[in-house]
C-alpha cells in the first residue's frame, strides 16, 4: 500500500498530513501526505526517492488511523 503525496500543500482535507521534512524525505518541493492509500504491484515501483523522516512518518501514521477510527 502507498499514500499519494502532492506539492499542493494549500489544500488540507481528512486524513492529509503536511509534510514537515519534505527535503530531508527527498522531495523536491513542500508536499502533503494525503489520506488516499492504494494497493500497487510490486513491480510499477522503478525506484526509491528518499525516506520519510520518522517524526512524519509517525504523524501519517496517526492520521491514517484517524480515517479509519482506529
Amino acid at each position: 500500500m502507498v499514500a499519494a503525496i502532492t506539492s499542493n500543500v494549500r489544500r488540507r482535507l481528512f486524513g492529509d498530513h503536511r509534510i514537515e521534512d519534505w527535503r530531508n524525505a527527498g522531495l523536491l518541493f513542500p508536499s502533503t501526505a494525503t489520506g488516499i492509500m492504494r494497493t500497487v504491484a510490486i513491480g510499477i515501483i522503478d525506484r526509491r526517492l528518499g525516506v520519510m523522516g520518522k517524526r512524519d512518518m509517525d504523524a501519517i501514521d496517526g492520521e491514517l488511523r484517524r480515517v479509519l477510527a482506529l
